[in-house]
Order: structure tokens, then sequence, then C-alpha cells
């Protein structure tokens, strides 16, 4: 079967969108049980595009030292996009997972370590069998601290990589837009319904990013 290469959609003829958000709030976290929104007084964020999002959210949920998940959209440009139009490819949008962790207890550089180690960075607009410009590997960053220290764990791991036989990481690494919540039904997919579908895309490649 032959595949035609995904492509970004041009802003100029990316969906509209709407002006409400597709998640009522307040929506509670199945695993945690508080709401998803919710940031703790000197907890931090990370958002990041492991290809589905689904996987992505319950390895973070699992992580010590990580105090709350949800998934959702970012990187595109169609305000409070549905799921149907991120899959079209028509938004820009990738699936995120938005990561709020306890630094004290867990580094940003570590957040990225099982970002880099838990999925291959290197296949541009897919993951696995997942095509699409959503399914592509991406790091929004917050501040310009965690733009600096991307890079660094990036080239730390770019070698690594190339080691292995891979190609050129493909890491979309850009400043933090809006991060629009995706679905209920999508939060925390994996708790609601555990055999579902979650594909192991870890390359075996690792290293010890700078701190």
């Amino acid at each position: 079967m032959l595949f035609t290469k995904p492509t970004m959609v041009d802003p100029r003829v990316a969906l509209k969108g709407r002006d409400v958000a597709v998640l009522n709030q307040p929506f509670f976290h199945r695993v945690f049980g508080h709401r998803i929104d919710r940031v703790p007084e000197g907890a931090e964020v990370a958002v990041l595009g492991l290809g589905c999002f689904w996987g992505a959210e319950k390895l973070y949920w699992n992580t010590p030292g990580v105090l709350n998940t949800a998934v959702g959209y970012a990187g595109g440009y169609t305000p409070n996009p549905t799921y149907e139009e991120v899959c079209s490819g028509r938004t820009g949008h990738a699936e995120v997972v938005k990561v709020v962790y306890d630094p004290t207890k867990l580094s940003y550089e570590d957040v990225l370590r099982i970002f880099f180690e838990n999925h291959d960075p290197t296949q541009g607009f897919r993951q696995g069998n997942d095509r699409g410009t959503q399914y592509r590997s991406a790091i929004y960053t917050l501040n310009d601290d965690q733009a600096v220290r991307t890079q660094a764990v990036r080239d730390a791991y770019a070698p690594e990589f190339a080691k292995k036989g891979f190609g050129d990481i493909t890491t979309e690494i850009a400043p933090a837009g809006e991060f629009y919540y995706a679905e209920g039904y999508h939060q925390q997919y994996l708790d609601a319904n555990p055999y579902g579908y979650c594909p192991v895309h870890a390359t075996g490649v690792t290293c010890n990013p700078p701190s």
C-alpha cells in the first residue's frame, strides 16, 4: 500500500475552529482524583508530543514526581479543535500531553529523558503505523529556560540515535502556544480502557542528559 507523505496545513486554509472549549471544566483526573487543570504552587509544566497521546499520558501519570496530566492539542492554528478535526490534518495541531510535575522530585531533564526514550523522535510526521502531522514528535517550551535546556538534552541524544543507526532527530521544539484540552473520553483513556490501543515506540536508545 502506498501512503501519501503528510504535510503541514497552510495556516491560511486551516479549519476555523470555535470559541467554546470541547472539554467542559471542571473535569477530574481518573487516576489522581483532582481537577486536570490543577497546577499546585511550586509545580512546573511540560507540554510534549510523543505520537498517540493515550499511551504518552499513561507513561507520565505512572512516573514518580508527576502530579497531574492531561491530553490535548497544541502547536497548530485552529482554536478549540475537536479530535476529528485534528485527525483531518487541517488544524496543524499535534496530540500532546501536559505534564505537571514536582521539580524537587523530578527534573525537567528527567521529563525529557522519558520523552526521548519512549518514542522514536526521528520519524517526522508519524509514530510507527500512526501517520499524520498530529503524531509528530514535539516539545513546546513555556519559557526561555526550558528552551535552552530542551536544546541541550536534544543535542545529547542526537549522537546516541545516530550510533544506533537512526536518522536525524525531527522533534519540533517551539515556544508553547495555547494548549487545548481534548475531549473527556480521551483523558486518562487507558485507565478507563485498560486494554485500549497503546503501541510501544521505544527505540532502546538511552542517554544521561545534562542537568
